[in-house]
Parts: structure tokens; C-alpha cells; sequence
């Protein structure tokens, strides 16, 4: 009784921090930093694989129905955009409600002999930021009547799962609701990275970008806290791919990660510049940093190294015969060669080393069956081509994506394609360069699957050194997030979503989204690395 009480009180605490976080615009952008961080991530890092656990890859094709569906909805009926935007958040809200029947049930899992009592404490814990976000989703809309009834519904429902009977909890549970909760939860994202309400002020200038970054830092600091507890207490298999694996490869890059800043200052001060005269040195630095390559050769090794060094070295030769042209060059370079390192770069090769990350902890799940490797590269190329990735996130990606048991040609591809693979660099070519392109890329992944050998970690560091690394590498993604606010600081990940911002004109204070529209500005969306 004592965990439904807490997770109830828990819940409380979302009017409370409403109340106190909107008195104020920087305040307000603080809240919806910390709600942007950690619901999204609490949905992305600990919903998701579990949601793969039990409904394997078809999952992932609900997830995004329920995060696009409804941006392609108000595209195809703009008119209708007002109903699809409520729609939208009335599931995502349903979905809220129906996962808190399963936390009540975990609580009661919790209290059986042998179980740790970290899990209930965890599931206490993400009840706040869902507390926070219900209240800050629906108040500006429906008004505190209805958002004080979803909350009461949450706690019912909360009860409900921790009284009822295990035959509706065996309904309830996720192997007969899988599909259910994995549109809900895409219609949760769609939710969060839309900012539903904008501020009441506008904020052209960036002025709250600091406080919107201590309230992701925040966010950042509760779902450390909750993965920490989530591998500690929770005695599902599930998670020994989830959180586990996850911590376990920031733990493992992290160091080395380091070390490619290092380089990265290191060339930056000999010269080696993103605004360098030769195309073919600005071509070097898009495609391998050269920092890329330590990282694959300490821990891939040295054969994966020299391929991908060759691989690059004939496509950046082909792209730069052809006078081929960098989408998105860097802008407002520093002087000074350590801000370039690590400021400059940080903030632009961040975002792709999170998202690559969480990628490879998804597509690369035991449940999602993608033992072909040609299916493998087929899944890449649609993640490929949206974005345009920096060789960086591209090493990180094809390293996690080795650790999860992925083929030889599909780490191959995510090496030499993921920097260059992408709608807008595309764009720039001939058909005639495509082509060509195409030819290279298909000899490079021939040969790696008759003649790549198996990857090894060349270079394994002592766990001390790895956590000091973490550490570290914490702090600068920090800064960088200071520097930025998390949304500007995402922004680049999210082409399809810089025209987007929910600006339905209601008489509610649904208005503009005016601080994202600043920063969704076409010279805010470089893709830089």
C-alpha cells in the first residue's frame, strides 16, 4: 500500500511544478526541456525495447505510424488539422492511462518475495515526469477540470492494476496489447517533440535557451537515476538489452569518443579546416574527420579501419573529381582550435552520437529479426536518407550495431555510407555521379562480405577509466545542451519536422510555437559536422 501511495502522490506533483515553472518564460522553457528529455526519454530508452521484447519488429512500423501519422494527416487535411492534433493527444493521453494499470501491477510484483524493491521505486519515479506532462499537455488546452480528472483517472486506474485479479492483468499485459501500446507510444513522441502549447512571449533571440537546457539536464540526471535503478532491480530479460546494453555502450565509447575531439583540435590547429580551399580536404573531413577512424580502429580493429579509410578515400576522390559540392558547410567557425573541438563539433555531432545510440539499441534488438544482410543494409538506407549523418554518430552507429550481432556489410555500410547517403547531399549530384556513387558503394559492401574479417576490440580500457570517460563526456554534452536547449540542440535530427509546430491558431493558448520556429529557421537546420 505504501508504493500505490507514493506513485499516487507522485502524480501530485505535476500541478505543483506547473504552477511553479509557468509564473515565468524562461521557467516555462525550463519544464518543457525537462518534459522533452525525459519523457522522450524514458519512451525511447525503456519503453521501446520492451515494447520489442514482446511484439518484435512489426513494433517499430506502429511506433511510427502513431509519430508521423499524424504530421502526414494535417499535411493531407490541413483543414482537419485542429481534429487530428486532438485525436493525437487524446491517445497519447489513453496510452498514459493504460500503462498505468501495468505499473500498478509491477508494484504488486515488487512486494513478492525475491523481487527487488528497486522496481517499484522506479516505477515511483517516472510517474513525475508523466505527472508533469499530463498537466502540461492538457491545462493550456482543456483546462484544470479535465486535466485534474485525468490525474484522478491515472490513480484509479493505478489502484485498479495493483487490486485487480491476475486475469486482467494477463489481458492487459503487453503480449495482448503490444501493437495497441507501441501506436500509442509513437503518439506520445508525435506529442512531445511537437510542443503542443507554445510560450505566451516570444523568444526569437534564444534568451531561454540556458534555462530550457537546465531543464533537460534535469531530465537527463532523473533518467540516469532510473536507468541506474532499472538494471539494478529489474529481473526481466528484457532489459539486458535495454538499459544495460545502452549504459554499457556509452561506457565502452565514451573514452575514445575523447580521444576523436583530441584529434579533431589537433587537426583543426594544423590547418585542417571545414572552410579549407580544396574540395577534396573538406571532402576528407565530411566523410572521416579523420577522428571517425580511431574510433573504428581501437574498437573494431585494424581490418575494419583500413576499409573504411580505402572505402572513403575512393568515394571523397570520386565526389571530389566530380566537383561535387558539401551540403550544409560549417558556418561561424571559432578561432579558437579547443572551442572548435570541443564546443563546435560537440554540438554538432552530439545529437547523431544519441540518436545512433538509441538506433542500434532498437533496430539492433534480438526481437527484430534482421538476420539478412541485405535486409539489414535495406533498413539503414531508409534511415539513411532523411538525415545526413556525421562520420562520428556513423562510427558509433556501426559500432553498436557489431555489438548487437549485425553483419560485417551492414556495419560496412554504416561506415562508408552513413556520411554521404542522404536526400540532401544527393540532391546536389548528377545522375550521372549517383550512379557512380551507387557502383562504389555496391564493389565496397561486395567485398566486405567475401573477404571482411570478423571486427575485435582492438583497445579495452580498465572501468575506472571508462566511468572517468563517461563522466567527461557527460559534462560537454552537457554544455552543449546549455549552450542550445534541447530542441535546437535535436533540431538537426528533425528535417520533416521544421515546418511543423502544431500553430492551429485556437483560442486556447495553443499559439505559436514561436521559441521552436526560431530555431526550426532554415540557417539554424545545418547539418554540420
Amino acid at each position: 500500500m505504501l508504493y500505490l501511495a507514493a506513485s499516487c502522490i507522485a502524480l501530485l506533483f505535476g500541478p505543483l511544478f506547473y504552477r511553479y515553472f509557468s509564473s515565468g518564460s524562461g521557467l516555462q522553457k525550463g519544464l518543457d526541456g525537462f518534459i522533452f528529455v525525459s519523457l522522450g526519454g524514458l519512451v525511447l530508452i525503456h519503453i521501446l525495447p520492451e515494447l520489442l521484447e514482446h511484439g518484435g519488429f512489426i513494433t517499430l512500423l506502429f511506433v511510427v505510424l502513431g509519430l508521423w501519422g499524424p504530421t502526414a494527416s494535417e499535411r493531407l487535411f490541413h483543414r482537419y488539422s485542429d481534429i487530428t492534433h486532438n485525436v493525437t493527444l487524446t491517445l497519447g493521453i489513453g496510452g498514459l492511462l493504460l500503462h498505468t494499470i501495468t505499473d500498478g501491477g509491477a508494484m504488486v510484483l515488487a512486494q513478492q518475495e525475491g523481487n527487488s524493491s528497486l522496481l517499484a521505486l522506479g516505477v515511483i519515479m517516472h510517474r513525475l515526469p508523466v505527472g508533469v506532462a499530463i498537466w502540461w499537455l492538457l491545462k493550456p488546452q482543456v483546462g484544470t477540470r479535465w486535466a485534474s480528472a485525468v490525474l484522478a483517472a491515472m490513480m484509479v486506474l493505478t489502484g485498479l492494476g495493483y487490486f485487480a485479479g491476475e486475469q486482467l492483468l494477463d489481458s492487459l499485459s503487453l503480449d495482448n496489447t503490444v501493437y495497441l501500446q507501441a501506436f500509442v507510444t509513437g503518439s506520445i513522441l508525435h506529442v512531445v517533440l511537437h510542443q503542443p502549447h507554445g510560450q505566451h512571449e516570444e523568444d526569437h533571440q534564444g534568451r531561454y535557451q540556458y534555462q530550457a537546457g537546465i531543464g533537460s539536464l534535469l531530465g537527463v540526471a532523473l533518467l540516469t537515476v532510473l536507468l541506474l535503478m532499472d538494471s539494478g532491480g529489474h529481473a526481466h530479460a528484457h532489459h539486458s538489452h535495454g538499459s544495460d546494453q545502452f549504459m554499457s555502450w556509452l561506457l565502452t565509447i565514451s573514452p575514445i569518443l575523447i580521444a576523436s575531439y583530441l584529434i579533431a583540435t589537433a587537426r583543426f590547429k594544423a590547418g585542417l579546416t571545414p572552410q579549407n580551399s580544396s574540395l577534396s580536404s573538406r571532402w576528407l573531413q565530411r566523410l572521416a574527420g579523420p577522428e571517425a577512424l580511431l574510433i573504428t580502429l581501437l574498437l573494431l580493429g585494424p581490418w575494419f579501419a583500413i576499409y573504411q579509410a580505402i572505402s572513403l578515400l575512393a568515394i571523397g576522390t570520386l565526389l571530389s573529381l566530380g566537383k561535387v559540392e558539401l551540403t550544409d558547410p560549417h558556418e561561424n567557425l571559432p578561432q579558437s582550435a579547443w572551442r572548435f573541438g570541443f564546443a563546435h563539433l560537440v554540438d554538432r555531432s552530439a545529437p547523431w552520437i544519441a540518436l545512433s545510440l538509441i538506433l542500434a539499441n532498437l533496430i539492433g534488438h534480438p526481437s527484430v529479426h534482421l538476420e539478412h544482410p541485405a535486409l539489414q543494409v535495406l533498413i539503414l538506407l531508409v534511415v539513411f536518407l532523411p538525415m545526413r549523418f556525421c562520420n562520428l554518430g556513423a562510427a558509433v552507429l556501426a559500432l553498436s550495431l557489431a555489438y548487437s550481432g549485425w553483419s560485417n556489410v551492414a556495419v560496412a555500410f554504416a561506415l562508408i555510407a552513413a556520411p554521404v547517403l542522404s536526400l540532401s547531399q544527393l540532391k546536389l549530384m548528377s545522375w550521372s555521379m549517383r550512379l557512380s556513387l551507387s557502383a562504389v558503394l555496391a564493389v565496397a559492401l561486395l567485398f566486405a562480405h567475401q573477404y571482411l574479417v570478423d571486427w575485435h576490440q582492438l583497445l579495452t580500457l580498465p572501468n575506472n577509466v571508462n566511468i572517468a570517460g563517461l563522466v567527461v563526456v557527460g559534462l560537454i554534452f552537457s554544455a552543449s545542451l546549455l549552450r542550445l536547449g534541447p530542441r535546437k540542440f535535436l533540431s538537426r535530427l528533425m528535417i520533416k519536422f521544421s515546418g511543423h509546430n502544431h500553430d492551429h491558431n485556437h483560442n486556447h493558448s495553443h499559439g505559436a510555437n514561436t521559441s521552436d520556429k526560431s530555431a526550426a529557421a532554415p540557417t539554424e537546420h545545418k547539418h554540420h559536422h
